[in-house]
């Protein structure tokens, strides 16, 4: 219980002279990231630029804190900033001192959400979306930032509130009215980071190409020509502030705060689990619940706004060296230093440049290797990718969030419905005779007795798929008597065990009969308490297969017995040889 309230305890054993050291400098270089990403976030929320950094300040520290992964970052991230744009402004004007009241309760509700998801220890269900739902979702995204950065990096006047596509049809039809001199500064920019990234990989490229926008914006006049600039940024320390929490408001929002809570989930355990791959950490998924959702309620008391795990910072973080969550700690306070130092110099940054950084960031977020992998392996993960993608792109985006999960969730119910069933029988060349696949060995059958295994748990969703097959068996095989092999079959629901009971009694009117041999305990268990066996059948129950084969070897039609040439049993050794 200690662990779970208070996970920090658990690693801070680990902390030493050695790992403070490599946690610091770990720090440092996640700080200097994290600068320009935040100032560029908060702008695809529609926040002023420092709402990013106080988010980048609050959030590591109490996710991190309160987190089980020893690498991972969180705060302000690209794809949930979208959504915190798109599902607050369409009640408020983004920028504005209600836009930020609304985030800040959205904020909180969605940190609820997710810390109420982590005491109800409900983290195994992140293992039910897929992945892809992220990597098409975080694509659609980046096309939609791009897009909205259009009026920024061209210089041409859009309308607010424009859709995907009317954007892109504003800005064919004034292609005339492009400012050169904005487009020069954001390519400027853009070329400056990409350039620094290609010949000092380890520079921090997006504060460089920040850099060099504003030196170009002063090169050529930036004001004179039509140049726009962020502003100075507050110098100070996360001020305190509090979310409203009406019932109205509360109202208004929850729907939009679930899209942010499930997102960032998504996303933190996502991130999380892929470092923890290479670190060889073992996670609490509903650890990391509890994190995050603290991290968010936290933050919404210090003007922080929805924030998530980072794969960038995070992944930088695990390079770097860092060995506990001291590094974000480390990370957001040396952050806070370099803010009171720099943050007036963003009077002197053009929109223009930042412009370019934030379509830098949305490129980067296109995962072209996995969506290619997606596409050549997998027809069920394409069609939910593409359909989240496309979602994404022309509908509201917690809609496009929540189709995304329905999908894998109805693709997973899918493939659990439709549960491998193999027929088996002696194998001559094993000791024993132990069963085998008949397919992959080639194997003769009884022609009387049918043994089969279920690959896959008997539930209400697969249940029409197993009593089809049984129904097969009768009528194409013409077997009556069939063993169902257990020992693949992680549980049966009451649907399932309904349905068995009822093909038992379908076969023993026709003259045969379903039995059952190698179950779990577990499985074993739930039928003791639905009192499964005593409708099931006494005797139609075994806990060998060499009891149950020799039990019905003497159920069989002696007659057919006799006749038969295929003598796959040791029972039938006994029986006189068939006539010729």
């Amino acid at each position: 219980m200690k662990q779970f309230f208070l996970p920090f305890l658990v690693w801070f054993g680990m902390v030493n002279r050695q790992t403070l050291k490599a946690d610091f400098f770990a720090g440092l270089t996640g700080a200097v990231v994290v600068l320009p990403q935040g100032v560029a976030f908060a702008a695809i929320a529609g926040l002023p630029p420092e709402y990013g950094l106080y988010t980048a300040m609050v959030t590591p520290i109490i996710a991190g804190l309160f987190g089980s992964s020893l690498h991972l970052i969180s705060g302000p991230t690209t794809a949930i900033s979208l959504v915190v744009f798109s599902t607050i402004s369409r009640y408020s004007e983004p920028g504005s001192a209600e836009f930020i009241q609304m985030v800040l309760t959205l904020t909180f509700l969605a940190g609820v959400y997710q810390l109420v998801f982590g005491l109800m220890r409900m983290g195994m269900l992140v293992n039910f979306v897929s992945h892809t739902v992220v990597i098409g979702f975080t694509a659609g995204a980046a096309i939609l930032i791009a897009t909205s950065q259009m009026k920024y990096v061209l210089g041409i006047a859009i309308p607010k509130g424009e859709s995907f596509l009317h954007t892109w049809m504003d800005v064919i039809t004034n292609i005339g009215g492009i400012n050169p001199y904005i487009l020069l500064v954001a390519v400027f920019t853009m070329l400056s980071a990409l350039l620094l990234k290609r010949f000092f990989p380890r520079m921090p490229h997006l504060l460089f190409g920040m850099v060099m926008g504003s030196l170009a914006s002063f090169a050529v006049g930036g004001e004179a020509h039509g140049l726009k600039y962020v502003g100075e940024i507050p110098g100070h320390l996360p001020p305190f502030s509090v979310p409203e929490l009406s019932f109205a408001m509360l109202r208004e929002l929850a729907s939009g705060a679930f899209a942010v809570a499930l997102l960032g989930l998504i996303e933190a355990v996502s991130i999380a689990r892929s470092i923890a791959t290479k670190s060889q950490q073992r996670l609490d998924g509903n650890q990391e619940f509890v994190g995050q959702g603290l991290s968010n309620i936290v933050g919404s008391f210090f003007s922080s706004y929805a924030g998530s795990g980072s794969f960038t910072r995070s992944g930088i973080n695990y390079a770097a060296g860092g060995q506990t969550p001291l590094a974000a700690v480390f990370a957001a306070i040396l952050l806070a230093l370099i803010v009171l130092l720099v943050a007036p110099l963003a009077k002197y940054l053009p929109v223009a440049a930042m412009g370019g950084i934030i379509l830098l960031v949305a490129y980067n977020l296109i995962d072209m290797h996995h969506i290619k992998h997606i596409i050549e392996s997998s027809r069920s993960e394409t069609s939910i990718l593409a359909t989240t993608f496309f979602a994404t792109l022309f509908m509201e985006l917690e809609f496009a969030i929540y189709m995304g999960v329905i999908l894998s969730l109805m693709i997973f119910l899918m493939r659990t419905s439709m549960p491998s069933i193999v027929s088996l029988a002696p194998n001559p060349e094993e000791v024993h005779h132990k069963l085998a696949e008949v397919e992959e060995y080639n194997l003769q059958e009884c022609p009387q007795l049918k043994m089969i295994r279920v690959d896959m748990s008997i539930y209400f969703g697969s249940l029409d798929k197993v009593q089809r097959e049984l129904g097969k068996i009768v009528e194409k095989q013409h077997i009556k008597h069939v063993l169902m092999i257990g020992e693949s079959i992680n549980f049966i629901d009451l649907a399932g065990a309904e349905m068995l009971v009822q093909e038992a009694k379908r076969l023993k009117s026709l003259g045969g009969g379903l039995y059952l041999q190698g179950a779990k305990n577990k499985v074993y268990d739930f039928m003791d308490r639905i009192d499964f066996v005593a409708d099931f059948g006494e005797g139609n129950v075994f806990g060998s297969k060499e009891a149950a084969i020799k039990s019905l070897s003497r159920r069989l039609d002696r007659g057919i017995c006799a006749q038969c040439h295929k003598r796959i049993f040791r029972e039938c050794a006994g029986l006189p040889s068939p006539k010729a």
